[in-house]
């Protein structure tokens, strides 16, 4: 049993960050409220996102597991308005989630969970350095390097105590350095790794509507990503596999 409320706009962006990497996954609904974690084909980036039922003006469940075609859930979103308000329900015996907003009703056939990836466990790994800044810096530097390369390098250089993002192309470099009047905090250890541009742009056009982004490094050491969603009532987590660089 599943039945809620929630803002659209709300709901818009918790689908966007799944979408960001992934098409299809299993949604896990519960009285804690609704969870994810899923892993794109190339097993390169993560997606976790939790939110809770704070962020639902009504909100009850049983615990169920759903398959959800993202791709055609966020084609469904885009036709809702700012301010909407949508009703969501389990029906058909939990095979249909029914969608209502502003006198349309979608009737959607929920995905076989037995065809969908498993939820990855997440890796257990150290990573020392961590930056706060604001999620539209992040997201603007990420497209200025995007201009001229298709990896980025993010680094903390603690001896200056600067975050680094910085991008090489064929005949072009671009470097953008933030210190502590720029960032929100930032604990100072030595880190750097490369990264998928093209993963990055879809990440930072959903980390671009946070106001804070949590940014945790290591030396050749994937990335994470933590912010808020739902208006403080839901949480992301995006990891990031590293390119290696050729010697």
């Amino acid at each position: 049993m599943f039945k809620a409320a929630i803002d659209a706009d709300i709901f818009r962006e918790s689908i966007d960050v799944i979408a960001a990497l992934v098409t299809e996954c299993r949604l896990h609904i519960g009285e804690a409220g609704i969870q994810t974690r899923a892993v794109d084909t190339a097993n390169v980036a993560m997606v976790s996102l939790e939110v809770r039922p704070e962020a639902f003006t009504s909100f009850s469940a049983t615990s169920e597991e759903l398959g959800v075609d993202i791709a055609k859930m966020k084609n469904i979103i885009g036709m809702m308005g700012k301010g909407d308000m949508l009703q969501l329900d389990l029906a058909d015996g939990g095979h249909k989630l029914s969608l209502n907003f502003r006198g349309y009703q979608y009737s959607i056939t929920l995905l076989d969970v037995n065809t969908i990836r498993k939820d990855p466990n997440p890796p257990t790994i150290e990573l020392p350095g961590k930056v706060v800044l604001s999620g539209n810096a992040l997201n603007a530097a990420i497209k200025a390097a995007s201009v001229i390369s298709d990896k980025i390098a993010l680094g903390i250089d603690p001896s200056s105590g600067i975050f680094y993002m910085e991008a090489e192309g064929d005949t072009d470099h671009i470097r953008l350095e933030m210190g502590k009047d720029e960032l929100v905090s930032l604990q100072a250890v030595q880190a750097r790794s490369l990264f998928s541009l093209d993963y990055l742009k879809d990440m930072g056009r959903v980390m671009s509507r946070a106001e804070q982004v949590e940014v945790h490094l290591g030396i050749d050491h994937p990335v994470k990503f933590s912010f808020d969603i739902a208006e403080g009532n839901g949480r992301v987590e995006y990891l990031l596999a590293p390119r290696i660089e050729a010697d």
